[in-house]
């Protein structure tokens, strides 16, 4: 303290003049005028008493030095950065006005947006030994700025030091804020059933609260809560509104229930817990279950291309749509009619005004990217249209159309997450040429810069090229090559040179189909990249087992959909058995068929509930707010010849969905 003090004390409080130093609030220094050295004038001799004038000296030393020790005024003191706060905190020798200080800068950082400062605050040792109104608001600000920065390790040493009802220690006035960032927190700290019981004990506490959204929020937590969780709370005697809320849960994991039977069970336990908060206001999309079986569509048109170039994919999409359709124990056949119309010879604007004129209810359909992108001309569809591709990503989207395929966009997407959560950001890339590697490496390179990753190269190459020397580029053994030429060619001596791939890559992309992928992994190993895990798209793999001719892919970590890597995928065993000729990317379209059956019993439940998802034959379904519909698909590597699943990847809440813009089939 001394020196900072004394330094501010220096500028501010001593007034530098000729003829010695005046401190402020002092009196001015006596000006003493001496007569002339006059022999006839003489004045008494003045006698010095030298202690006097030392202890003098120390008291003005004294003051000085005090005027410059003044206490900070806190109450009025505003730190620029954490550094300066913690500072001052730390020279006020009365720790609860110094907690009262820091809890204040605290939430002044976190007015400006400032949280990493005020982390810096509410992490330090300073608040050690804190008493129990400042440990509580502690926890309230610490709560904020750890959602605020999405900081999981900090939300988990928070959430390990209270329980679900801490909000309650807060004046009414806060109940409702602290309760909501506590169930923040929990979520972040993945404990999705605290932050259930959180809101749960909120509703009972707050009559003011916005019933409906708690009830959602309420209900969001307890999907995401696991099974074993779930259960094990369940058999406690934790309060009459927690106990229904858990068995509501409860029931709807039962697995084999279709649609209907969802919503009986809902009417049931509405029944059976009159009185409870949920029974009168359900989470809404419980509202929407219960309620889809009497609004789900009974004249369906599925419209897709049967003859012409992409015939195959028609059929086999037709083929999955039928196969769902007949599956579904819920579908009341004696009320559903569907129609097939093939789109390879029609004008579809023309044939959609067609179908409206019938009082269809759904059209699923088209296939083709140009007929569908006929639709954008259209403000609103005045009958719903599930098209199986996707517009430009600069096309209007009329109300009433939603968008569904098999997105290669997605599957890059997924690649660059994969990569980041295994510490892979600095890759190679290898992709075919043509418009469709254009938007696949559009959307991979946008994810890679939103995870902060980057593609050190692009080779984009054709089936005919010469694999072994695109390879070699990708790796920068040509670069290596040429530098030992150039070195030879300027010291005009023979040179032993052991070519080197290029050293800063942390991993490869490699979209490339069966037959050209089994050429480029062993070619990376031959130009001493073997050591770089590489990961690609579907593609890769041909669907069935092959392990004589898929060695050469061991290694190669690649994302499909559960028709292809589920292992316990009980729809596909009746389908292959009905279908032995089902095969790779036929299969993917015939799955492709069956969600869309489902999705057209479902899109106004994706539509209206947050984090709605379906389970379906191509991936996790959900849909944007604009209707676009993406998966998540599963994941495997290569070992032995042979596709091994891997766990899948944990869920990031920062991570927002993109928007797709292209299907496959490639034509």
């Amino acid at each position: 303290m001394g020196a900072v003090k004394l330094a501010g004390l220096t500028k501010q409080t001593i007034d530098r003049k000729p003829g010695g130093i005046r401190a402020s609030g002092m009196m001015p220094p006596i000006t003493r005028r001496h007569k002339r050295n006059n022999p006839e004038y003489c004045e008494p001799a003045m006698t010095i008493d030298r202690p006097n004038l030392r202890i003098a000296a120390l008291l003005v030393a004294m003051v000085l030095l005090f005027a410059g020790c003044a206490s900070v005024n806190l109450e009025s003191h505003v730190a620029e950065n954490a550094n300066e706060a913690l500072d001052v905190a730390a020279s006020e020798t009365d720790r609860k006005e110094a907690h009262r200080y820091l809890l204040g800068a605290a939430d002044r950082f976190q007015n400006r947006n400032q949280h990493r400062d005020a982390r810096t605050l509410l992490q330090s040792s300073q608040f050690d030994g804190a008493d129990e109104e400042t440990a509580n608001q502690l926890i309230l600000l610490s709560m904020a700025s750890a959602t605020a920065l999405e900081d999981a390790r900090w939300a988990r040493d928070i959430a390990s030091e209270i329980t679900p009802e801490h909000f309650l220690n807060y004046e009414q006035n806060l109940i409702s804020r602290a309760a909501k960032l506590q169930a923040d927190t929990y979520q972040l700290a993945d404990d999705n059933l605290a932050a259930a019981v959180t809101l749960i004990l909120l509703a009972e506490a707050d009559p003011d609260a916005d019933t409906q959204s708690v009830h959602d929020a309420i209900w969001q937590n307890l999907k995401e809560t696991s099974d074993s969780e779930l259960s094990d709370k369940e058999g406690r005697a934790i309060g009459y509104e927690a106990q229904g809320w858990l068995e509501l849960a409860g029931i709807l994991r039962e697995p084999g229930t279709n649609l209907d039977e969802q919503g009986r069970m809902i009417r049931s336990w509405q029944n059976n817990w009159p009185d409870h908060p949920a029974a009168e206001t359900p989470p809404a999309e419980l509202q929407l279950i219960a309620s889809l079986a009497e609004t789900r569509p009974e004249r369906i048109t599925l419209a897709v291309p049967l003859s012409g170039p992409l015939a195959s994919a028609g059929a086999a999409i037709r083929d999955g749509f039928f196969a769902a359709y007949y599956e579904d124990q819920s579908a009341d056949r004696e009320k559903i009619s569907i129609q097939v119309v093939d789109t390879s010879d029609n004008d579809f604007p023309q044939l959609y005004e067609e179908l409206a004129n019938e009082n269809q209810d759904l059209i699923v359909g088209p296939l083709e990217k140009d007929s569908l992108a006929s639709l954008s001309d259209m403000d609103s569809l005045p009958v719903p249209v599930l098209g199986l591709n996707y517009l430009p990503a600069d096309a209007s989207v009329p109300s009433g159309l939603y968008q569904f395929g098999l997105s290669a966009e997605d599957e890059a997407r997924q690649i660059a997450d994969r990569m980041t959560a295994e510490g892979v950001k600095q890759v190679l890339v290898l992709i075919p040429a043509g418009d469709w590697g254009d938007r696949l490496e559009k959307a991979l390179l946008e994810r890679l810069n939103q995870n902060e990753g980057v593609a050190l190269d692009i080779e984009r190459y054709f089936r005919e090229d010469n694999l072994r020397a695109v390879t070699a580029d990708l790796l920068g053994i040509n670069v290596s090559r040429d530098r030992a030429i150039e070195v030879e060619r300027t010291a005009g001596i023979n040179v032993e040179f052991e070519p080197r791939r290029r050293q800063d890559a942390d991993g490869i992309v490699m979209v490339a189909e069966p037959t050209i992928a089994r050429q480029f992994k062993p070619l990376f190993a031959f130009y001493f990249g073997g050591n770089l895990p590489v990961y690609s798209p579907s593609m890769v793999y041909e669907g069935n087992p092959d392990p004589s001719r898929d060695r050469d892919l061991n290694g190669v970590t690649f994302t499909d959909t559960p028709w292809i890597l589920a292992e316990d995928n009980q729809f596909r065993s009746v389908v292959k058995e009905a279908m032995p000729d089902l095969k790779g990317q036929l299969g993917r379209l015939f799955a492709m068929g069956s969600d869309a059956w489902t999705l057209s019993k479902r899109l106004p439940l994706l539509r209206q509930v947050e984090g709605a998802t379906i389970e379906g034959q191509t991936g996790d379904l959900t849909m944007t707010p604009e209707g676009s519909i993406h998966r998540e698909q599963m994941w495997a590597r290569f070992r032995n010849g042979t596709p091994e699943r891997l766990p899948a990847l944990e869920k990031s809440s920062g991570t927002e969905i993109q928007e797709v813009t292209e299907i496959l089939p490639q034509e």
